[in-house]
């Protein structure tokens, strides 16, 4: 049924021109706020808690622009697989390149830090193309085994290479041995896995856990960390401003480097709240009883791992 499915419908429709690939976007919208109200009770209930001083005449107002650029991002994700190099080059722009190119004469290895807001599909299969380090994307498998191998093989057809998360000290450590820099994709806005593992701070007005992994790869390893969030600046062109938020990720106090790109996506998402991933149910995971004594628990360790001890 899966090979079936992706034969008959995704892959024709991720080859036709996108203005006709919109119509169906148009379609799936309408379909969306009038009979089929895609995860309601998550996206209206995420949309409150996130923005408690809005009336709910504002909460129906995100969560309306939130279905519109739904349907486009589900849309563009099916273009994204048969999009051309030409035609992705033209529809989203790096504006500051330069910057990972220093990175890469420096033979600096980077950590891309984003989030599920806007088109993050197009970044994944162009990112090899876009900068001039091996790419990396680092992905859990899907459900269905044969989806997994077509749509990974298509976000690598460009150079990217799709790893499991089991496997990144493995990849990392063999790029290092061979002397080539990697610029690997971390989208950091998923809820965590572990309650105990992550950083918890206040995210859009609630107690929230963030992963950790971005920070923690880029200590063990001594990558740079790049933030970055697509803007949009008509449908179906985006341009990307790349912000350095350090090149020496051991000289920065633990929760740094992830209390600043989780406070840069939540500036741009009050700041623009609808092309977030409201479906997603970001805070399901328990709030720890003692926040400070865990923080305190994970800033010795981290310390201990990362952090050489001062003379006494």
């Amino acid at each position: 049924m899966s090979k079936v499915a992706y034969y008959l419908f995704v892959l024709p429709l991720s080859k036709l021109p996108l203005w006709i690939t919109y119509r169906f976007s148009d379609l799936f919208f309408l379909l969306l706020i009038t009979v089929f109200p895609y995860r309601k009770k998550v996206i209206e209930g995420n949309i409150a808690r996130s923005f408690p001083h809005l009336s709910p005449k504002e909460h129906r107002k995100i969560k309306r622009s939130f279905y519109r650029y739904f349907a486009d991002m589900l849309l563009e994700g099916v273009k994204n697989l048969g999009i051309s190099e030409k035609e992705l080059r033209k529809r989203f722009e790096i504006k500051n390149p330069e910057l990972m190119e220093q990175l890469y004469e420096q033979n600096k290895s980077v950590l891309l830090v984003s989030a599920h807001y806007m088109n993050w599909e197009w970044m994944i299969t162009g990112q090899d193309l876009f900068f001039p380090h091996q790419a990396i994307g680092i992905g859990m498998p899907l459900t269905s085994g044969y989806w997994d191998k077509k749509i990974n093989a298509l976000r690598s057809r460009f150079g990217m290479k799709v790893i499991h998360a089991k496997i990144v000290k493995d990849t990392f450590n063999a790029y290092l041995q061979k002397g080539v820099p990697t610029a690997t994709l971390v989208l950091s806005d998923q809820s965590p896995a572990d309650s105990a593992k992550c950083y918890w701070m206040t995210f859009l007005h609630q107690t929230t856990g963030i992963i950790f992994g971005a920070e923690q790869l880029a200590n063990t390893y001594d990558q740079a960390v790049v933030f970055y969030l697509p803007k949009k600046i008509k449908r179906g062109y985006y341009e990307v401003e790349l912000q350095l938020l350090t090149d020496e990720p051991r000289t920065l106090p633990w929760g740094k480097i992830t209390e600043t790109h989780a406070r840069l996506l939540e500036q741009r998402i009050l700041e623009e709240p609808g092309p977030w991933l409201w479906s997603h149910k970001r805070w399901k995971r328990t709030v720890p009883d003692n926040i400070p004594q865990l923080k305190e628990e994970q800033r010795e360790k981290f310390n201990s791992l990362f952090r050489t001890p001062s003379p006494k």
